[in-house]
């Protein structure tokens, strides 16, 4: 009886080793699948309705394709994951992380990355892309590169953007002591200093109600903001300075860049560029429509002085920290180079 005890122990014994053994087996098997496929987390702050997320979603699904079992982009929107400085560090340490933020949050390692998205600089899209697109960007690409960031593209844009207050904003002096709502960003601090008003930093959901309060007077934003936003609602006058243009870089660690094969690096640099392509077309279309939706709910446009804006925001170059001697000059000579073909 006690054999027969012992001899049925024994069995159940090795048939549950069997089962785990198999089990333990699968389970393997299920994350050697897994590893199969890499994954690379895309993070933005952009809202899914936005063209930079459709179309930065776009070039996702087509690399996705192409790279089936490769490789796999995730793409978190409206900052899910880490972004902004968060976001390149993650990129700097090296994870299979993309970042898609504004070329001046790699201007805190090239600094001139911030010069290239300062203020007064350009007067349509063709200029940045123009410049983007010169021997002076690629310079400062390289210099990235060295620091551990590999630039995908610098061309996402999302448009210009203007100052929308109670009144006519034409000469520098209209804006003396303005409080002009502004990101917490110090190039936007300096050139709105630089400009005489009086910059109030603090995130755009607080915006609105604001201006409402009147705690402030006016803000700065694009077209599309202010139609989402039904600016025109609370303030009627849009003073078209343009004085920064919104725009996103793509960014990856060059030692995720460097693991990948040939074939893969070209695949993802091609769609990435074209996706770039086909947001800006777009947004040149969404300008129109939200212009034309802003006026049909009051909103009038006027015309800065120019000259006098740049003039005045000119020291935020000379002066921002870590910028190249005449690195303004620099840019000023790509952006005559587009505007004298």
């Amino acid at each position: 009886m006690n054999f027969k005890r012992s001899v049925f122990k024994f069995t159940n014994f090795s048939v549950l080793a069997g089962s785990l053994f198999f089990m333990g087996c699968g389970e393997k098997d299920k994350t050697t699948d897994t590893q199969k496929t890499r994954v690379i987390k895309v993070s933005h702050v952009f809202q899914t309705s936005e063209p930079t997320h459709i179309y930065i979603s776009e070039a996702a699904d087509k690399i996705n394709e192409k790279l089936k079992g490769e490789i796999e982009f995730q793409v978190y929107p409206n900052g899910e994951l880490p972004s902004y400085k968060d976001a390149i560090e993650l990129v700097l340490r090296g994870s299979d992380f993309i970042s898609v933020v504004d070329p001046s949050y790699i201007g805190d390692y090239v600094p001139d990355f911030t010069a290239l998205v300062g203020p007064m600089l350009y007067n349509s899209y063709d200029e940045y892309t123009a410049v983007t697109s010169s021997d002076f960007v690629k310079d400062l690409e390289k210099q990235a590169e060295a620091k551990g960031i590999k630039v995908l593209s610098l061309d996402y844009m999302f448009g210009f953007r203007h100052i929308v207050t109670g009144k006519e904003i034409v000469e520098v002096e209209d804006l003396k002591g303005m409080k002009l709502r502004v990101p917490s960003s110090k190039l936007w601090i300096d050139t709105f200093n630089a400009l005489g008003a009086n910059p109030v930093a603090m995130p755009w959901s607080e915006t609105v109600s604001a201006l409402q309060q009147k705690v402030i007077d006016g803000t700065e934003t694009t077209y599309s903001f202010m139609s989402n936003s039904k600016l025109y609602e609370l303030r009627k006058n849009v003073s078209l300075s343009g004085h920064f243009l919104g725009t996103g870089g793509v960014y990856i660690s060059t030692k995720v860049w460097d693991s990948f094969t040939d074939e893969q690096r070209e695949v993802i640099q091609e769609e990435i560029s074209a996706a770039a392509i086909r947001n800006n077309k777009k947004i040149v279309e969404l300008d129109e429509s939200f212009k034309s939706d802003i006026v049909k709910n009051g909103m009038k446009f006027n015309e800065v002085n120019k000259v006098a804006f740049q003039e005045k925001t000119k020291k935020v170059f000379d002066e921002f920290p870590g910028f190249t001697p005449n690195v303004y000059e620099k840019l000023q000579n790509e952006i005559l180079k587009v505007r004298n073909k």
